[in-house]
């Protein structure tokens, strides 16, 4: 499965939607400008995504409610979150998740390679990033710059802190992003000829064992 996050405002975008999904490639919205008319326009020529939904995008407006309207109300649409409590605040998660309905929503991580590697200055690309508390900033202007985010967490926060229900919460994390990407035939969910990927959490939903196609990769910490 491919993906391809484009700029759909841009000279070309719409035909470049056009183009991937004909080619089977899926396209989505995202790091845009697009006003809320121009985002519908390249829903219908066959953007199915909403790449980390409010992140670089304009932000939801009632005269000019741009793109953030348009990915939300589309049904045809999987919007991205990025749940770590600084992407987004609480309510804004809340707002998508309910309004997108649980069977829409993918939570992602959008990390960069500073994930799992503590505080400090990393390369993203040619940009120099600055990691303090987690939170990954450009050294020059100060905006973020992807994240440190682990699913585990992500998970951890949305069941614990939002209080959204596990069983939605699971299908963000694994069974719509499996169903995205034409994976779901073999990963997404534990059923019978499928590969054998789970976690396992305790009672406070923190990681402590990782299988991969029938091995513990991760040990379970029990106990």
């Amino acid at each position: 499965a491919k993906m391809v996050t484009l700029a759909t405002e841009l000279p070309g975008g719409i035909d470049s939607v056009r183009l991937l999904a004909e080619h089977g490639v899926i396209a989505a919205i995202g790091h845009t400008d697009a006003t809320y008319e121009q985002t519908v326009e390249a829903i219908d020529a066959g953007a199915t995504v909403a790449t980390h939904l409010f992140n670089a995008m304009p932000t939801l407006g009632h005269r000019a409610p741009g793109p953030v309207a348009a990915l939300l109300e589309d049904e045809r649409v999987t919007v991205e979150l990025i749940n770590d409590g600084v992407h987004l605040h609480q309510a804004a998660l809340e707002l998508a998740f309910h309004h997108a309905g649980a069977a829409r929503v993918a939570f992602i991580t959008d990390a960069m390679d500073a994930a799992g590697s503590g505080d400090g200055r990393y390369m993203l690309g040619p940009l120099e990033v600055e990691v303090d508390g987690g939170v990954a900033r450009l050294v020059e202007g100060g905006s973020i710059a992807g994240s440190t985010l682990t699913l585990d967490r992500a998970f951890q926060r949305a069941v614990t802190v939002d209080r959204l229900p596990v069983t939605d919460v699971v299908a963000a994390l694994s069974a719509n992003p499996a169903r995205l990407l034409g994976l779901d035939d073999r990963v997404g969910s534990l059923e019978p000829g499928k590969d054998a990927d789970l976690v396992l959490l305790d009672e406070e939903f923190a990681l402590k064992g990782v299988m991969r196609r029938g091995e513990w990769v991760v040990d379970p910490q029990l106990g």
